[in-house]
């Protein structure tokens, strides 16, 4: 009887718990269904299980200089150049009795490799470079970004300026845009595409860091260019490539003139390097138009720190001006009147205010016509009329 009763006790028990339960999960299910978004604690599967963002569309990551990569890269080529150098062996090396001992033969020459930069700005196959690129050459090797080689032949150098024209047989080839500098100021981006280190098509960015640094200033007094300095970096191999702006257009041609310089490049402004250019395709060389005087700028300081006019023996009325402090004999400034203690004040049309300013403008002068020259000689004004003769060879 006993056993009946403890059955009966359990099965009780276990209906009671069963009907308790089944309302419980009855409760729960319904909770979950009306609760709002906002308020459930289950989150939706992903497959971002790791917390890595996804990837947008890459059209996004498009920047100005992705696109001037692409437009301009195909146009940037490599090249490279070899040249013989002399050894310049001494002639107690020649003796025979040295070669006895060390050598049957000691070559006269030895063999120098140069990759550098350059540019296609014609369908043809007409490239800018530079001078040292190519210097002591007439066949160099260029090679284009899609691996195509070409026999490049050099048509002209010009050290002066350090450029330099290549062609190549080809057709329906990419080119590069020309810009200008005319509206260029610092702080406007710049972009150098070129192959420093062998590292073709080489992409770097930077700002233009400053306008018309004169060859003195740089460090090179030899060249006659007014430079575009950057800090895009440019390293060797870089020579003779384009400096671009935003749009993609090319507003110098990169060369690698200071290996002291740190961040500092410096590029050859493009109507300079046009100019020179098809003097270069047309002639074979580059015409420099030369008048033969040695000249200082005028201002506080080279009048007030080192006297230097009273140095010179010279004295001059005019605070500001460019003064001539020496005439080479026989040269073209000579013969058209020129003195020391001139003091410049115009050539041609244009006001000069400074040696640098001078400079240009005979550059921009023709060999052989006449070039006015507005002076102050002592209180007088006076107008000359000059002939530039070529820069002469062993200057």
């Amino acid at each position: 009887m006993s056993k009946i009763i403890i059955s009966t006790s359990f099965l009780i028990i276990g209906v009671t718990f069963g009907v308790w339960a089944s309302r419980e999960f009855t409760a729960s299910k319904f909770s979950l269904k009306s609760s709002s978004p906002s308020q459930t604690s289950l989150l939706p599967i992903t497959n971002n299980q790791y917390g890595v963002k996804k990837s947008t569309n890459s059209a996004k990551n498009i920047t100005f200089i992705t696109q001037v990569a692409d437009k301009v890269g195909p146009a940037v080529v490599r090249i490279d150049a070899t040249r013989e150098v002399s050894l310049n062996i001494p002639d107690n090396f020649n003796h025979p009795l040295f070669r006895h001992f060390f050598t049957p033969e000691i070559p006269p020459e030895n063999i120098e490799k140069g990759t550098g930069s350059g540019f296609i700005i014609n369908q043809n196959g007409l490239i800018m470079t530079n001078a040292h690129v190519v210097e002591g050459t007439n066949i160099v090797s260029v090679t284009l970004k899609n691996g195509q080689n070409y026999e490049g032949k050099v048509l002209g150098v010009d050290p002066i300026t350090d450029m330099a024209m290549v062609k190549i047989s080809a057709q329906n080839l990419p080119i590069v845009t020309l810009g200008n500098t005319r509206q260029l100021k610092s702080g406007q981006w710049a972009i150098a595409i070129g192959n420093p280190l062998g590292l073709d098509n080489t992409v770097t960015l930077g700002i233009i860091s400053a306008l018309g640094r004169s060859s003195t200033e740089v460090g090179i007094p030899d060249k006659r260019v007014k430079f575009i300095q950057t800090d895009a970096a440019i390293n060797p191999g870089n020579s003779g490539g384009p400096l671009l702006n935003a749009q993609g257009e090319v507003i110098g041609i990169n060369t690698a003139i200071r290996q002291d310089a740190q961040g500092l490049g410096f590029a050859i402004p493009i109507e300079t390097a046009s100019r020179i250019g098809n003097q270069l395709v047309t002639m074979g060389k580059a015409s420099h138009p030369y008048l033969g005087i040695q000249m200082i700028t005028l201002n506080e300081d080279t009048l007030k720190n080192g006297h230097i006019t009273e140095n010179l023996g010279l004295k001059t009325p005019e605070k500001q001006g460019v003064l001539i402090v020496k005439v080479m004999a026989n040269s073209p400034a000579a013969n058209g009147g020129l003195r020391a203690g001139d003091v410049i004040l115009k050539v041609g049309d244009q006001a000069v205010v400074s040696s640098q300013d001078v400079q240009e403008q005979v550059d921009l002068s023709i060999v052989g016509e006449i070039l006015i020259i507005e002076i102050n000689r002592n209180n007088q004004f006076l107008q000359l009329q000059i002939r530039p003769d070529n820069f002469p060879d062993n200057f």
